[in-house]
């Protein structure tokens, strides 16, 4: 009776799970969908990675491009699609951290696309972002929106 018990909770908990597990490419597909939609609705041309990364380059820099391995100095706005706010730091003179950790994938391969001084967009898809567990009061799966200014970057230490 109780190997039975296990095989029918077993069951159950994956085929409830089933219908409701994305997998990463299923809402990589979806994400991108959502972005290019938002573009057309905008009437805004990106360029696109292969990880679904989109970008557009408003203003162009200095062409000094910084290194993955290095220090980046950042102005941004993040918001969402919707344009609602969630993170600002353009009243300061902007924020440092490195490229190789800490930070989301999107912006780990989204800012060395910007050389010093440039300007621009970046629409990251959730997955490059904070993907389905979301992070402080961005929701899981989150689609994300980032105006940046590459203010400058430096050697690591």
């Amino acid at each position: 009776m109780k190997k039975l018990f296990v095989l029918v909770a077993s069951l159950s908990f994956l085929f409830s799970c089933s219908e409701d597990m994305v997998t990463y490419q299923d809402q990589l597909e979806k994400d991108i969908k959502i972005i290019e939609k938002y573009l057309a609705d905008s009437n805004l041309v990106a360029q696109s990675t292969k990880s679904g990364l989109h970008y557009i380059i408003e203003q162009e820099g200095n062409g000094n491009f910084p290194p993955a391995y290095s220090y980046v100095k950042v102005k941004y706005t993040g918001k969402f699609l919707n344009g609602e706010v969630f993170d600002d730091n353009t009243d300061t003179d902007g924020t440092t951290f490195g490229l190789a950790s800490g930070i989301i994938n999107g912006w780990k391969e989204g800012i060395p696309l910007f050389s010093v001084g440039g300007k621009g967009k970046l629409f990251i898809p959730s997955g490059l972002g904070y993907g389905s567990s979301g992070f402080f009061g961005i929701p899981a799966n989150s689609v994300l929106i980032f105006d940046i200014e590459l203010v400058t970057y430096f050697p690591p230490d």
